[in-house]
């Protein structure tokens, strides 16, 4: 096992204009496992495949351990890549795939028959090493990449989108499966997805990556309670945070945020914690408000600047949760960053954002109770948490701190 450090890494392609990777800092600690996650094409399997030595480093300093490798050859590493579309040889049974970089590597026939028969038997592949991949299912197939890279026993794992292919439930299961593995194992593993459920559900730590430039790292919990900035707190988190164009008020000596015309109570704890809130006094910002952060307002619940009323246009009832949309009264959020989260979504999200662009229209997800009995075109008061609100400058997109 060991640690991975990158230093100031840079990415420049030739022919290209702008780095593809820029100034990348980065510390994996040994055993852990760090997953990269970022919209499509904003750097992170490049940063992956510089780890493996499967690209150039333009700039900087790459430690495994404590070698420098920068202009190690890819067998020199001791790493093992897990593809995301599995790389299997089709002419080969899973025994003989699992086996066959052992094999190049010059282990004797025992130990590579050990290892073999330990990793199908920690990956429920005993009863297959005998098929070809063409008479496997895709989460079958995938276990014999995982089992490829396990009998390796190697200092890290590489793993590229490695889920993209299964199917969503399928996928699910996976996840869980992986997450168990890499734990057992306790081996360094960096692993780089698109998909921030993936990502929050597999990583002790969470790199997002944004344009080649890494955005914040930490926990799940981290980078989903405090954002550092829009990109991060539109990007992690389904539904996504909702956006608000505020302004902030002082009354009876308590600081209130705008919300379309009416008054959230900002906590006196997050004022207290956040004292670049008292210069935003009459000034605009961006209120964010997670969907899990609302609740449907009873007698007990309400009181004084901490509820909306809202008119609600959808309801989406999934049996764990509800998912009430409504909109508030005030211009959305169009920033650079919405943008780019919506079309990395695909054409008709980003349609769909720039039609509430053109239509001023603010939609807001809350995610309540199942239990509540609501409906569309039903008026309806919701609490809010006001002291998970989120706020961030409108020039800048940074977190208010």
């Amino acid at each position: 096992m060991a640690e991975i450090e990158l230093s100031h890494i840079d990415k420049l392609y030739e022919g290209a204009d702008t780095l593809t990777v820029r100034d990348l800092n980065l510390r994996i600690a040994d055993g852990e496992f760090m997953v990269l996650v970022g919209p499509s094409g904003c750097g992170k399997t490049t940063a992956l495949r510089m780890v493996a030595g499967l690209e150039e480093i333009t700039d900087g300093e790459l430690r495994i351990g404590d070698r420098v490798v920068n202009d190690m050859p890819p067998r020199e590493r001791d790493i093992a890549f897990v593809f995301q579309n599995y790389a299997l040889y089709p002419h080969m049974n899973v025994y003989d795939n699992m086996a066959f970089g052992l094999k190049l590597a010059k282990v004797d026939k025992a130990t590579r028959d050990k290892r073999v028969r330990e990793a199908a038997r920690t990956l429920g592949l005993e009863e297959y090493l005998h098929r070809k991949p063409r008479a496997l299912s895709g989460g079958q197939r995938q276990r014999v990449a995982m089992g490829r890279a396990i009998v390796r026993e190697p200092q890290v794992y590489l793993m590229d989108e490695p889920l993209s292919n299964l199917d969503a439930k399928l996928r699910v299961s996976m996840r869980a499966e992986l997450a168990k593995l890499q734990r057992d194992l306790n081996v360094t593993t960096i692993y780089v997805t698109h998909d921030q459920t993936e990502a929050m559900t597999m990583g002790d730590r969470i790199a997002v990556i944004r344009g080649g430039e890494l955005q914040q790292v930490g926990s799940p919990t981290e980078l989903f309670n405090r954002p550092c900035n829009l990109f991060v707190a539109q990007f992690i988190g389904s539904p996504s945070m909702n956006l608000v164009e505020s302004s902030l008020r002082w009354e009876h000596d308590s600081l209130y945020a705008d919300i379309a015309g009416q008054p959230l109570l900002i906590d006196p704890q997050t004022l207290s914690e956040r004292p670049a809130l008292r210069g935003y006094a009459d000034k605009p910002l961006i209120v964010g408000i997670r969907p899990q952060d609302f609740e449907v307002g009873t007698a007990d619940t309400q009181r004084h600047g901490c509820q909306l009323r809202a008119k609600v246009e959808l309801v989406e009832a999934l049996g764990t949760e509800t998912n009430v949309h409504f909109c508030v009264d005030a211009p959305p959020v169009i920033t650079d960053e919405v943008l780019e989260l919506a079309a990395d979504l695909g054409k008709e999200e980003a349609a769909r954002v720039e039609r509430r662009a053109r239509e001023g229209r603010n939609e807001f997800i809350a995610r309540i109770d199942p239990k509540t009995q609501v409906r569309a075109g039903d008026t309806i008061t919701l609490s809010v948490d006001t002291a998970q609100m989120h706020f961030f400058d409108p020039a800048t997109g940074e977190v208010v701190h």
